[in-house]
């Protein structure tokens, strides 16, 4: 089977790091409704199971949406994690762009052997049920300065935004072209909006033009929450035209797209969704991509 080098996964430890997103009161209302259903500890071994049938040889973790004040803690647990049970091989760390302190929260991620690049969601949208942030971040001078930052610490940055954000996001993206971005879940078109589709294929159109920018193929129950190949399959073989196989890569977004279909339904889906490209293409999408673009280093 081809190896798979998952692109985007979570982890979490409920009792030890704070995650007010994985706290009670639960609720339907906000993006993914009530995320009750996957508000237990998941560590390794619940991800080897869920992932037992598809040969993962690698991992990256992005941050799970701890506090704040707990992100550097997640970072230490997950490099004691790594070195008892092989996993992950990579981290995306949080830290918030707007900080005043950001280079020192950038250093002090950046200082574990594991760390490659940092997430900090910044999903707007004018519907406060959609949104992930109360203002949109992408706008602030001092957020874009941290953005700024990353390259000084080797740093990548994994971009979660919605289609409407992209077309502003360019010219920042293009003025750092020594900061790699990773596209988070196909960017998330919103099908509901009036011109949904359409904001999305503009938005990666845009990004799509500048090289160092690439896409996890990931999250369709972010998309729609009855996800289906018959609904997601063109908007992923889309995205793979738009900025070519080698800047795309697949990843299972577990446990969080559990919300929406078991794992081994959404691996299912995409290895049916490419089945029709050479060997050497569908390599690169579920594992040789993540491992260059990460930075991991693995021997595929």
């Amino acid at each position: 089977m081809i190896p798979f080098v998952d692109a985007h996964i979570h982890l979490w430890d409920l009792n030890n790091i704070r995650y007010d997103w994985l706290s009670p009161p639960f609720s339907d209302d906000g993006p993914n409704g009530s995320v009750e259903p996957i508000a237990r500890d998941y560590g390794v071994a619940d991800y080897r199971t869920d992932l037992a049938r598809w040969n993962v040889v690698g991992a990256v973790h992005v941050d799970a949406g701890a506090a704040a004040e707990s992100a550097l803690r997640e970072t230490q647990w997950l490099e004691g994690l790594a070195q008892i049970e092989g996993l992950p091989t990579g981290i995306v760390a949080f830290a918030a762009l707007n900080d005043p302190n950001v280079d020192g929260l950038l250093a002090a991620q950046a200082a574990h052997p594991r760390v490659r690049g940092i997430r900090h969601i910044v999903n707007w949208h004018g519907d406060p049920n959609r949104s992930y942030t109360p203002t949109d971040l992408t706008r602030d001078p001092l957020w874009q300065a941290g953005y700024a930052l990353l390259a000084n610490h080797g740093l990548s940055f994994d971009l979660q935004c919605y289609p409407g954000q992209m077309p502003g996001l360019v010219p920042l993206i293009e003025r750092h072209p020594d900061i790699p971005v990773i596209i988070n879940h196909m960017g998330m078109p919103v099908l509901t909006d009036a011109d949904g589709l359409a904001d999305w294929r503009a938005g990666m159109k845009a990004l799509s033009r500048l090289p160092h920018v690439a896409v996890k193929l990931s999250g369709m129950g972010f998309i729609r929450r009855d996800w289906s190949r018959e609904t997601i399959g063109h908007l992923v073989r889309e995205t793979v035209d738009l900025f070519g196989v080698e800047r795309c890569a697949f990843a299972s977004d577990t446990p969080t797209d559990k919300l929406f279909g078991s794992i081994d339904r959404y691996m299912e889906t995409y290895h049916a969704i490419v089945a029709d490209l050479p060997e050497a293409d569908r390599r690169a999408l579920f594992g040789g991509n993540a491992n260059r673009l990460y930075r991991l280093g693995l021997d595929l």
